[in-house]
């Protein structure tokens, strides 16, 4: 049976085009990845100070909610619009935000993390809330004029973050009187969505390509039923469903991810670091949604859970994907090297500490946390010293893009 979601490949396809435009502003990829390395090596630092009392946002937003919200809407976001943005000109065959343009919402973003530090409130808020609903709009009018409406659900995905971004400013402001947290944890279960379509489209894809006689596709019914009981896991959580039933459905979406991660032969990976961090990077999506079962069950502490999505899933194929599709739309060989070796196995090793320690041994958080700071930092500053010359740069093979 055909798997549900069509393998779609995310390098540019078709005849070569003549360079134009100034290199950094030819294709999204490359000034977002380029800021969210930037971000993700800073952040971190930045955190220790906030939380220390060193550095205090001129915001007024308490030091978790800034940290939490520049990670996902920040750092997090802007990977996501880079690559979507991308991805998206391959997916339609139409064009996508370039020179001037591409650079407003670069700026735009940049504007919004330096005013999550140094604005007054109502300022941050204004050139915040502004970036994802934009991008989200023009990525959907690609997906309508070219009829691409099997992607539709990732249009879906992007407004859903910039109205749960929406939210938390509402809260945050004391405009309306909801929790901020959630918003934030709405944010990340909808990575968590928008990562469970997209890796089944490319890992099980990529793996393929390089394995000769392997047949890792999953039957059509196995991903319906995947999709429905992770939507419905995560609704249920969100919406304070009951505790036995949530815990069910959630724990039942983290069999199926277990299943579905098994079924790509991530085993045919082990000698390929540019394969094997995708896979390890989703081992964490049902591990997350195991923890978060047993924190409903068992009235555990849900911040393990939260940072297996956060860390764990989104910030490893993060990695994983920003090494992957930079080199490819760059004109340079698939194959990593030492540099971004050690930056797959930084940020799982951040990922470990951030989620093993505080549940095995709560005396050693205070450290733990700043290992794993320390570890997710250096991945990204590792990212920027490899790639930041190449985003920066022409394509090595001359072509546009």
């Amino acid at each position: 049976m055909k798997p549900m979601h069509p393998q779609l490949p995310l390098l540019n396809q078709g005849p070569a085009l003549a360079p134009r435009g100034w290199p950094p502003l030819r294709l999204a990829f490359r000034p977002f990845y380029l800021l969210a390395a930037l971000a993700g090596a800073t952040l971190m630092p930045l955190w220790w100070a906030v939380f220390t009392g060193r550095l205090a946002p001129a915001t007024g937003l308490a030091p978790s909610l800034w940290h939490a919200h520049e990670m996902l809407f920040g750092m997090v976001a802007a990977v996501v619009v880079g690559f979507l943005f991308t991805a998206g000109k391959t997916w339609t065959g139409l064009p996508t935000p370039r020179g001037s343009q591409l650079a407003s919402f670069a700026l735009l973003w940049l504007l919004a993390r330096v005013a999550a530090l140094a604005a007054p409130y109502p300022v941050f808020f204004v050139l915040d809330v502004v970036l994802l609903p934009l991008a989200a709009a023009l990525f959907g009018d690609l997906l309508v004029r070219s009829r691409n409406l099997r992607n539709a659900g990732v249009a879906v995905v992007l407004s859903g973050l910039g109205l749960a971004n929406l939210a938390f400013h509402l809260g945050a402001s004391g405009a309306l009187d909801w929790s901020p947290h959630r918003a934030l944890q709405a944010a990340l279960a909808l990575l968590v969505v928008l990562e469970t379509v997209i890796g089944g489209r490319v890992i099980p894809f990529f793996t393929r390509n390089v394995t000769p006689g392997l047949d890792n596709a999953i039957p059509a019914w196995r991903e319906r039923l995947l999709m429905a009981a992770t939507l419905l896991g995560l609704a249920a959580w969100l919406l304070d469903g009951p505790v036995g039933l949530t815990a069910v459905l959630l724990g039942g979406a983290a069999a199926l991810h277990a299943w579905r991660l098994l079924s790509w032969a991530p085993q045919v990976t082990l000698r390929r670091p540019i394969l094997w961090s995708l896979h390890l990077a989703y081992a964490w999506i049902p591990l997350g949604l195991l923890l978060l079962a047993l924190s409903l069950w068992l009235q555990l502490p849900v911040s393990p859970a939260l940072h297996a999505f956060a860390v764990g899933a989104t910030a490893g194929l993060l990695v994983a994907m920003m090494t992957r599709t930079a080199r490819g739309h760059t004109g340079r060989p698939l194959q990593v090297g030492r540099a971004e070796t050690l930056a797959y196995a930084l940020v799982a090793a951040s990922a470990c500490l951030r989620v093993a320690v505080p549940l095995v041994w709560p005396a050693a958080t205070a450290g733990a946390l700043v290992a794993a700071g320390a570890c997710f930092a250096t991945a990204f500053a590792l990212y920027l010293a490899v790639y930041a010359k190449w985003l920066l740069g022409p394509r090595a093979d001359g072509q546009d893009g």
